[in-house]
């Protein structure tokens, strides 16, 4: 029996990890004993070649022979049977499920389920390790669709291994309001969906975030007798993933870092919406992926070739010291009379005229959602293995714990997300005394604060690691031959950076990746930052150089509307600290928030400490720095986010001299000050008072929700200039003197 930590251990990433919003005989991996089978709480067409060989090739064959025709009627052929007429059935019921849940809702891709079904049955049935109860289990094996467009293929397979996220009703309510089978995966909507995807290219980025986490943790945690963190990560992905330019980054990083427990199925049908793939891809991704460091095998018959995919798994597995590609060579649509190896069959319902021609080519006389009784039973294995795959490990970690209980209590708060007690003690404070800095150097003071007491901290830039102001400097570089390191140098690659990180966030609750790039770079990277909000991924983006204020690089690289189109993702904390303080309340904000990442708008330029500025402030979004008037009646009240935050200052200070009560407001975070109370909002920003000022080094775009139609927002609505930071500032009215001649125009 698991010893009682490793059951709190469990307990907790269960509790953690709850939903937030609305076979055949030849196994590849051995059973686990069965002396524990209780739920544990811790935690087709004719082949080609059945030749060994042929799995293994890696030149591409001439296009005639390697390519199937492009007309449907080329797929029309007599099925055969195969050897093991259970894994048949069961293929084909994985191919139906699909069928019929895209027909029932009369919308979905049908095409890439029927064509994936063989190496989808392959994977859940007889190599991952996983327990179907407890969707969270720590060492399972992740598994990542990212061509999340054929989801039916990942439903149908959690629905026959035993998930109690995806049930017979879950099937049939595919793609409608409030089903547990959306659209695309969503990893915040069905227990056993690892990450979201649907963007092409981005699921195989996230493959290799989780398996850089998997192969750090194994650095930093397993001893010579105890492979404590020992799990792969598979993943499936398409023509469309390929053409993407994310994967081609992301695939080059995981080559250069050896990630050998990354094993990549490339679902080779050749079609895409606009037809066959000749028309705009026509590259050898073998051979490019040969250069990218990885292993390649190509399995020529993805259709019935179950031994070839098996011997290719194995042959991955054999090989440590690099990722392996897969290409499978498959139809799309497999076994529909009409509309196999065809555009048509990628994105819409079959109609019900071939949904029955497809029942009687693959002879299949069953009603729709129907699981054979044989079948059924075969998979039902998978509830008391998974269990006793996890009693197995809890015994493991409850050894390990007793042998060593410092790696112990660091894994077990990654594991679980709870974070060591008193960990914000370790942020620093500052005074208005403190020489001031640029918020990226004071950045850096709280993540190497931080990294001394959060084991889960990793993370880095975009080859801008000296000028974001990222390194961590008690510890190396995350590569190859140091993989315990925590410093991920992530080249020129935001992208992939991004997606990366979001991948290592949905490892395990308590890991904390961040990654940094100049703020106006998010722009190469927008999609992977909007999948971490939609996904609860707790990224922490550490954008610096953030306004006008970079001076002399110029326009290309002076943000203006970026800040705005943050503040309008949902989900997602946009944060723009002033000085010492505030930069410290961000991060305990963004560490804070786990399921919601965060953006910190950091400075190039100097800042002084103000004073009045919190922690604690910042944690309410919106606050008042100074004022100097009675009853929550000021004259005026001046708003100002970032390096702009000391012009306000100044102006309030100017004003005073003349007689008015102004009150001075830091507005580090919209979202956070939108979460207070009515009763604390009108403490800051008084309805009564309609006379306020906002200013900021960025768009006006959304500021007059702030301050009314009454009120003016300074700002900069067109792009930036190249010039000596202080010089810009002044062309375009960023002063206390266009805040001053502002406050008295309105009060």
């Amino acid at each position: 029996m698991a010893s009682s930590s490793s059951l709190t251990l469990s307990q907790a990433i269960l509790s953690r990890s709850t939903i937030s919003r609305h076979g055949s005989a030849q196994q590849l991996h051995p059973s686990p004993t069965s002396a524990a089978l209780s739920i544990p709480s811790f935690s087709g067409l004719k082949a080609a070649s059945s030749s060994a060989a042929a799995s293994v090739s890696r030149r591409r064959a001439p296009a005639a022979a390697a390519r199937l025709p492009v007309r449907a009627s080329a797929a029309v052929e007599t099925l055969e049977k195969t050897t093991d007429a259970l894994v048949e059935k069961s293929v084909n019921t994985i191919r139906f499920l699909a069928i019929d849940a895209v027909e029932k809702a009369n919308s979905g891709h049908p095409g890439l389920p029927m064509g994936c079904a063989p190496m989808g049955h392959v994977l859940y049935d007889e190599v991952m390790r996983y327990n179907p109860k407890n969707p969270y289990w720590f060492n399972r094996d992740r598994f990542v669709l990212s061509a999340g467009h054929g989801c039916m293929l990942q439903y149908a397979l959690l629905h026959l291994a035993g998930y109690d996220a995806v049930k017979e009703e879950d099937l049939k309510s595919f793609r409608q309001w409030g089903s547990k089978t959306p659209g695309h995966p969503e990893n915040f909507e069905t227990p056993g969906v690892e990450v979201t995807t649907g963007p092409l290219g981005q699921g195989i980025a996230n493959a290799v975030g989780l398996a850089l986490a998997e192969s750090h943790l194994a650095a930093r945690y397993n001893k010579p007798d105890s492979k404590i963190v020992d799990h792969y990560t598979y993943c499936i992905l398409g023509d469309g993933c390929q053409m993407e330019g994310i994967s081609n980054e992301a695939c080059s990083l995981a080559g250069h870092w050896g990630l050998g427990k990354l094993i990549a199925f490339y679902d080779d049908n050749h079609i895409s919406i606009d037809g066959d793939t000749e028309i705009a891809f026509t590259e050898n991704v073998d051979t490019r992926f040969e250069a990218l460091g990885w292993h390649v095998i190509w399995v020529k018959n993805g259709n019935t070739g179950y031994d070839e995919i098996r011997d290719a798994i194995k042959e991955a597995k054999s090989v440590t010291d690099k990722p392996t590609l897969i290409k499978v060579t498959t139809t799309i649509g497999f076994g529909s009379p009409n509309k196999a190896n065809s555009y048509s069959v990628h994105g819409a319902a079959l109609g019900t005229k071939e949904v029955e021609a497809t029942r009687e080519n693959l002879g299949w006389p069953y009603e729709p959602f129907h699981v054979p009784d044989e079948v059924k039973k075969h998979w039902s294995r998978h509830t008391p293995e998974g269990a006793a795959y996890e009693s197995e490990w809890n015994s493991k970690f409850a050894e390990y714990e007793k042998k060593y209980p410092e790696e112990a209590a660091e894994l077990k708060s990654i594991i679980t997300g709870e974070l060591p007690s008193g960990w914000e003690k370790a942020l620093p404070k500052y005074t208005p005394e403190t020489p001031g800095d640029a918020t990226r150097n004071l950045s850096q003071t709280n993540l190497n604060a931080l990294a001394k007491v959060l084991p889960g901290l990793i993370g880095g830039s975009a080859d801008l690691a000296s000028s974001n102001m990222t390194l961590l400097k008690m510890f190396g570089d995350y590569q190859k031959k140091t993989p315990e390191e925590r410093n991920v140098r992530f080249g020129v690659r935001e992208h992939s950076m991004g997606a990366i990180c979001n991948g290592i966030a949905l490892h395990s609750p308590g890991f904390i990746p961040y990654c940094a790039t100049f703020f106006v770079f998010t722009d190469y990277m927008r999609s992977a930052m909007r999948i971490s909000a939609l996904s609860e991924a707790g990224v922490i983006y550490v954008m610096t150089h953030d306004s006008i204020g970079l001076g002399e690089d110029g326009p290309t690289h002076q943000p203006i509307e970026h800040l705005a189109s943050f503040r309008a993702m949902p989900n997602i904390l946009m944060l723009r600290p002033a000085d010492g303080n505030e930069t410290a309340g961000c991060y305990k904000v963004a560490v804070d928030n786990r399921k919601r990442p965060s953006v910190l708008a950091l400075s190039r330029q100097k800042l002084p400490n103000l004073a009045g500025t919190s922690i604690e402030g910042v944690e309410k979004g919106g606050y008042t720095i100074s004022d100097n008037s009675s009853d929550n009646k000021p004259d005026v009240i001046l708003i100002g986010t970032g390096s702009e935050l000391e012009i306000a200052a100044k102006a309030a200070d100017e004003l005073r001299k003349e007689g008015k009560k102004v009150r001075v407001v830091s507005f580090v975070s919209w979202e956070l000050f939108e979460d207070q109370s009515a009763e604390y909002k009108e403490s800051v920003l008084p309805s009564a008072v309609t006379a306020r000022v906002s200013i900021e080094a960025g768009t006006t775009f959304g500021w007059h929700k702030i301050v009314g139609s009454k009120g003016k927002a300074i700002g900069i609505d067109k792009f930036g200039a190249s010039a000596p930071a202080g010089k810009i500032y002044k062309e375009y009215g960023i002063t206390a003197e266009a805040v001053i001649a502002a406050a008295k125009e309105v009060c």
